[in-house]
């Protein structure tokens, strides 16, 4: 397999500070991390549902909006994604040989932009259109994740920020689209088969 770019001069010696710092972190901490690094993304569809649920039992137009959240959150995965295969960086625990606290993806398993983090970054910022409340959480939860990429190892500190930024700018951009027309688009879904997901009988 054709290597990828090597990211580690853009902030190489920040990636190995934290790794050096996870090692002299309790273990049970640790694993703490390691877990929401994995799993925590599940937060978000959590969330998800619940602003769906509020604006639905309000009868609020915008609860049309809270059920485009996952497809907004899909296109800033689209998008992270595309992205990932121009860069083509190779992972830094790939490229700096060091231990980290998840397994390294194998060659191949690009890591500019972090897809956890756009992910996230949409998520959070395609639930403030709903709930400014529950947007809240989703972005604390959001820069969590991120920062979780970098001590579990997987990613550098600039591959999480441009995961965060590709999400929230692909998220505002469909957001807005989305909450623009969202009085119109919950008339005509309104009259069709989706108007139980729009409001509670």
């Amino acid at each position: 397999m054709t290597p990828g770019h090597n990211g580690s001069g853009v902030d190489g010696n920040a990636y190995v500070d934290v790794i050096d710092a996870a090692h002299r972190t309790p273990g049970w901490l640790n694993d703490g991390i390691a877990a929401w690094s994995l799993y925590g993304l599940a937060l978000f569809a959590v969330l998800m549902v619940a602003a769906w649920w509020g604006a639905r039992r309000t009868g609020s137009p915008s609860a049309v909006t809270a059920l485009a959240v996952p497809l907004i959150t899909l296109a800033g995965f689209g998008v992270d994604l595309s992205l990932k295969l121009v860069f083509r960086e190779d992972r830094p625990c790939q490229s700096m040989h060091v231990a980290v606290l998840e397994t390294c993806p194998a060659p191949g398993d690009w890591s500019f932009p972090s897809n956890h983090a756009a992910i996230a970054g949409a998520a959070a910022v395609a639930l403030l259109y709903v709930s400014r409340r529950l947007g809240a959480v989703a972005v604390m939860a959001a820069v969590l994740m991120a920062a979780s990429r970098v001590w579990v190892g997987v990613h550098y500190p600039h591959d999480v920020l441009a995961g965060l930024a590709v999400g929230a700018l692909v998220a505002f951009v469909c957001g807005r689209i989305v909450q623009r027309r969202q009085s119109v688009l919950s008339d005509r879904l309104g009259r069709g088969p989706l108007r139980p997901l729009l409001t509670t009988p």
